[in-house]
């Protein structure tokens, strides 16, 4: 079942997850368009820098049209308003994500009551996993194929020869 309309997919996808992609598939059955929107948060210390994150997720949907890649930084709601969307969506992962998330959504109606948030079920392959879990696994060693795309990987290994792994 379609629905009309644009939905915004926020984050910061550092790095992007194969979960992330399986939520992004999932909505692309949904709504006709998805906005993914990568958070610019300078308080963070993040791996890749926002331009690089942005350049993983475009290459992944290279022959998408319907996914949309952007910054934002500041209110989520804001940006939301911004690119005309009505909807937010988030991945939900187990109970602890759900707290948050549902206290973040609570926030984010009293704020903006036109705008809803749509909570999807990462799937159970996927479950587990998370972009800090990636970065330490990948870290020390691990084996991470099969969890992230290999555009990904590329980026990790390069990271890795600089010598940049955080």
């Amino acid at each position: 079942m379609e629905v009309r309309g644009l939905a915004v997919y926020p984050g910061s996808f550092d790095p992007i997850t194969n979960g992330h992609l399986d939520i992004i598939q999932r909505c692309l059955s949904i709504f006709p368009r998805v906005v993914v929107a990568i958070l610019e948060n300078p308080e963070k210390a993040p791996l890749f820098s926002v331009e690089e994150r942005k350049a993983m997720i475009q290459a992944l949907f290279a022959g998408e049209p319907r996914v949309q890649v952007e910054t934002f930084r500041g209110l989520l709601v804001d940006f939301v308003r911004q690119v005309g969307a009505r909807v937010i969506i988030r991945g939900l992962r187990a109970m602890t994500d759900f707290e948050y998330e549902f206290q973040m959504a609570l926030m984010n109606r009293r704020l903006c009551p036109d705008v809803e948030t749509v909570f999807l079920m990462a799937a159970e392959s996927y479950s587990y996993v998370s972009s800090r879990l990636i970065k330490e696994i990948f870290r020390y060693g691990g084996d991470i194929s099969g969890l992230v795309p290999p555009v990904v990987l590329e980026y990790l290994d390069r990271k890795r020869r600089a010598g940049d792994l955080k």
